[in-house]
């Protein structure tokens, strides 16, 4: 079989989104119906997100642009203060960021020369001088299930439970092992495993979150992360077997990571319950396994905004249907064969080429795109193969539990892990941390204490998106209220999860 080299994907614009909190803790925020800008917002949402458009970059500072999510921009006025809006000129809303050891940042008006400040709610470009004030803490604005990539190495953060330590050689994401949770408390981050460990500044895993655990962050434009401890002492990959732990001198930028959404790794299974797996040594594709191996697992990468999917091979190379209607793993990224219409029917997916057909099993055990309307064999099952649980987010936040509320709430700045238990294919019981199941009340509501496992049916909508369908026959959908409801017939933007 043809192996090509596994490519990272480029960055995409949610990696290189971020909050800038100011020294008084609070966010940079847009009000977008007064157009202007304030720093009072105490989380990290949607109006606190910024994209960083760098257009010159350098070992210690940057030209950059800030824009929201609306694509509207941080622009400062010739009196000093802030607004937001279209640029008038080349140099309208430029400012020179420059990264500080600390790992904060400072934002210069290029026209001025002024310092972007904050006194804790008003935000103004006022002083020449450089002070505290002046002091920017960036914070990534992506989903805190990560994946870290050494561009050095040319591979992959992974944790190994076994050992208790991290180690920097895994050349594919297709392992649990390889996803991380960054959460970020107090100004510092800790680095959870899929197993529910910690990353220390003892070279080891850990049980539970300290100030062993916490760790400051170093971020650069396009995703660049470094991790250290505050005391002179950075993580990076040592040693011939690459072990991620803490020194003081690292060579060449081995220091430097880029941070990544998690990907999202499938298995599928045909009717009669066998795995699609690359054939060792070929291209074909065969339902023949009931045992999982590496070559049937596929990263599901998906156009959030149309129907359409590529499946990617751990041989690098995506799915695509031939001429003879057989489909191989021998597809490059821009090939129109490599691009499937995804259908749902109760948690399992159809999969339509560009020819119109459905792919099947033929008698031989190959997939092949030959039926014209769908049946049961153009069903399969799929299953997430990476992602033992869930981290949700919606429109206003998290999915997650609050000491001031009993049910779940859907706006919380940091989430609660809901472990899977596969039922069925596409069906899963949803597990809180303690232990317990999630139940629902009578009016579509949940809370993370039930005794009995109820059915959860999840979709994939996009590479990292997904909706849920609760045990009342209703799509779970956020609510600007903060609780979590279930009460949704149709999906609308509201029911669309990141997972």
């Amino acid at each position: 079989m043809e192996e090509v080299e596994w490519t990272p994907r480029q960055p995409r614009a949610e990696d290189l989104r971020v909050g800038l909190i100011s020294w008084a803790g609070s966010y940079l925020s847009y009000q977008p119906y007064k157009s202007t800008v304030t720093a009072t917002a105490k989380g990290l949402g949607r109006r606190q997100t910024w994209e960083i458009l760098v257009s010159n970059e350098h070992d210690t500072q940057a030209v950059v642009r800030l824009r929201s999510l609306q694509g509207l921009y941080l622009l400062c006025e010739a009196d000093g203060s802030l607004c937001y809006g279209r640029p008038r000129t080349s140099h309208h809303g430029c400012f020179l960021i420059r990264f500080h050891r600390n790992g904060q940042w400072t934002l210069q008006c290029i026209i001025s020369g002024r310092y972007l400040e904050s006194d804790g709610e008003d935000v103004f470009c006022t002083s020449r001088v450089l002070s505290a004030y002046h002091m920017w803490t960036p914070r990534p604005a992506l989903h805190v299930h990560v994946i870290l990539f050494s561009p050095l190495n040319h591979c992959y953060a992974r944790a190994d439970p076994t050992m208790g330590r991290v180690w920097v050689d895994a050349p594919i994401p297709c392992l649990e092992e390889c996803g991380f949770l960054l959460h970020f408390q107090d100004g510092c981050y800790h680095l959870e495993t899929s197993a529910h460990t910690f990353v220390s500044h003892l070279d080891r895993l850990v049980s539970q979150p300290s100030t062993q655990t916490a760790f400051h962050m170093q971020v650069r434009p396009g995703g660049l992360v470094a991790l250290s401890d505050g005391e002179g002492g950075i993580l990076y990959p040592q040693g011939t077997r690459l072990l991620l732990s803490l020194g003081s001198s690292p060579h060449g930028g081995e220091e430097w990571f880029i941070l990544q959404r998690c990907p999202t790794w499938v298995s599928l299974t045909s009717k009669a319950r066998k795995f699609l797996s690359v054939v060792y040594g070929k291209c074909w594709v065969c339902a023949a396994s009931e045992h999982i191996s590496p070559m049937s697992l596929f990263q599901f990468e998906c156009d959030n905004e149309t129907p359409t999917l590529q499946l990617r091979s751990a041989n690098g190379c995506y799915l695509a249907q031939r001429r003879h209607r057989a489909v191989m793993a021998d597809g490059h990224p821009m090939e129109c064969e490599t691009f499937f219409r995804m259908h749902w029917n109760c948690g399992r997916i159809l999969l339509q080429s560009p020819s119109g057909r459905f792919l099947g099993i033929a008698a031989n055990g190959l997939l092949m795109g030959s039926a014209t309307i769908p049946g049961p064999n153009e069903e399969f099952g799929i299953r997430l193969a990476n992602r033992p649980f869930l981290a949700l987010r919606g429109r206003y936040g998290y999915v997650g539990t609050s000491s001031e509320h009993d049910l779940l709430q859907c706006n919380m700045d940091q989430p609660d892990c809901i472990h899977l238990l596969p039922c069925r294919q596409g069906i899963y019981h949803f597990q809180a941390q303690g232990g317990s199941f999630w139940s629902i009340t009578s009016f579509g509501t949940f809370r993370p204490w039930g005794k009995f496992a109820l059915n959860f049916c999840i979709e994939l909508q996009g590479s990292n998106l997904l909706t849920v369908l609760a045990p009342n026959g209703f799509y779970m959908r956020s609510d600007r209220s903060g609780t979590l409801l279930a009460d949704s017939e149709d999906i609308t933007k509201e029911c669309i999860w990141e997972f």
